[in-house]
């Protein structure tokens, strides 16, 4: 469906975005930083949902378990020991 090469290629220009995005707002952000670490980075967030929208799959839950949990286990390794959305 998509080509591993093809998510390597969105992640590292998500992740790009990412980091400039991060140094321009971290200066205009108000209160303290959250204490918890986050188990995905925003880059991963994005990345999983902009191949969701390419994916026709019509719901994200189904998307990320029958797709992303099974076949993308090797590029988003961290988070499946933590986050189960099947419950």
């Amino acid at each position: 469906m998509i080509i591993h090469s093809k998510v390597t290629e969105i992640f590292c220009l998500v992740d790009e975005f990412c980091k400039e995005y991060d140094q321009i707002v971290d200066k205009h952000l108000l209160g303290n930083p959250s204490k918890r670490p986050n188990i995905m980075s925003k880059s991963e967030v994005i990345t999983i949902t902009i191949l969701f929208q390419l994916s026709g799959f019509r719901t994200f839950k189904h998307f990320y378990i029958f797709y992303v949990q099974k076949h993308m286990k090797d590029d988003f390794l961290q988070q499946f020991r933590i986050i189960d959305l099947q419950n």
